[in-house]
């Protein structure tokens, strides 16, 4: 009934079980929402999972931001090879901002592409539509299906694969600024994995309830004991189940309550002149999520024989913890020299980075920041529904990274 034929993207090989395999991206699930959540009896699944199967600590790639997560998570590689080192990026060429929206910007295979190729139904569904244009690019034309829960009623059978997903489902276009944007994902992910319609699937879920709340609110208990629940459902249903996150969550904020925030092009400007720019790669449609603040940011610098005085200049700024050139963030954090730039700052734990205070607009933050980005929200979970080999346990305990996901999911034991 399943393909089980093996198949290879970017220098692995992938052997996929005879039965459904779901992935699934809890988008900003540090793993303290699990913790807290199995403390609280709230996530039985998955506590399940952790004794039978498997949990552990992995690392994402940086910067610890979706698209870039996302895009390392579906080709097993990191950004120097997706090419996807930020939502936003300054086109050497042109000089102009661009948002990195549509799939020229992904340079290398995807195993869902891959998957399709083998044999298996394959099912790409992903909370924010964003996600979905970069990173689902070729997947219908070879019979698999790609569609959003933020678009969910506007999926074709010639552009998604799919169409009447809420008659499938059972309900209609979720908001996207809710929790309910990433049940909706869910429910269609196990809809089609019990109308046989698809048995490989990537489900990529918003991070909008982790931005608003804290592990230990209510509202993220209940949201993390739905998600429990749907993984139950897709394990009823014979499926292997492995989940991961693309980046943490932390707050940032000062004692006060108000975002703490450093305006690094404002702080350089002061010192250095007009002639830099910064980027702030989390930019993303989503402002409501984070105001575009985040705790990485790209320094563009005109006058090249300021680098080391700048950079020893930022690091010396309380709340920046590290600054990198660009071949250095080449070498250390894995990035491509055309999509970043001169200088790569990162932030505390409880601090974020921005350009001017005037090219964020706090007003849309209620209840003080959480966000990601940074070295901070690095870290985070990984639970498979199976136990590992002894090889994939090996593996396991030399700096696993969340883009080995699928490699693990397809190397259960049993």
């Amino acid at each position: 009934m399943y393909s089980t034929q093996s198949f290879s993207a970017n220098g692995r090989e992938y052997s996929p079980p005879d039965r459904p395999l779901v992935v699934i991206c809890i988008d900003g699930c540090a793993d303290e929402y699990l913790s807290t959540s199995i403390a609280h009896g709230r996530m039985p699944v998955v506590a399940r999972l952790a004794r039978d199967g498997y949990r552990g600590l992995v690392r994402g790639a940086l910067p610890s931001f979706t698209n870039v997560n996302n895009a390392a998570i579906i080709s097993g590689a990191p950004p120097c090879v997706t090419g996807i080192c930020g939502n936003f990026f300054l086109n050497p060429e042109t000089g102009e901002e661009v948002m990195m929206n549509s799939p020229e910007f992904f340079r290398c295979e995807s195993i869902l592409l891959n998957a399709a190729r083998s044999g298996r139904k394959v099912a790409f569904i992903t909370a924010k539509d964003k996600l979905r244009t970069v990173l689902g690019d070729g997947l219908v034309a070879l019979g698999g299906m790609a569609f959003s829960s933020e678009k969910v009623d506007e999926a074709r059978p010639e552009t998604h694969g799919i169409a009447d997903v809420g008659t499938l489902v059972g309900r209609g276009k979720p908001e996207i600024y809710s929790g309910d944007a990433s049940i909706y994902v869910l429910q269609a992910g196990r809809a089609l994995i019990a109308s046989h319609r698809a048995d490989f699937l990537y489900l990529s879920l918003t991070d909008f309830m982790q931005h608003k709340y804290a592990p230990d609110e209510p509202e993220s208990l209940d949201f993390y004991a739905q998600i429990d629940d749907e993984i139950g459902r897709m394990l009823e249903l014979g499926a292997v189940v492995a989940a991961t996150a693309d980046h943490g969550m932390n707050a940032k904020n000062r004692p006060d309550g108000s975002p703490h925030v450093l305006y690094i092009e404002s702080i350089l400007r002061e010192k250095y002149g007009d002639e830099l720019r910064v980027i702030c790669p989390i930019t993303d449609p989503y402002v409501v999520h984070h105001g575009a603040l985040g705790s990485l940011v790209m320094v563009h610098v005109q006058d090249k024989t300021q680098f080391g005085s700048m950079r020893d200049f930022l690091l010396a700024l309380p709340g920046v913890t590290e600054v990198y050139t660009r071949e250095e963030a080449c070498a250390k954090l894995e990035l491509v020299a055309d999509r970043i730039g001169d200088l790569v700052v990162m932030s505390g734990r409880d601090v974020v980075v921005g350009k001017r205070a005037a090219d964020h607009d706090l007003s849309v933050l209620h209840g003080g920041l959480r966000s990601h980005g940074g070295r901070y929200e690095e870290m985070v979970p990984l639970v498979l529904s199976e136990p590992l080999g002894p090889e994939y346990r090996r593996r396991s305990q030399a700096d696993p990274r969340n883009f080995d996901v699928f490699d693990f999911a397809c190397h259960c034991t049993r």
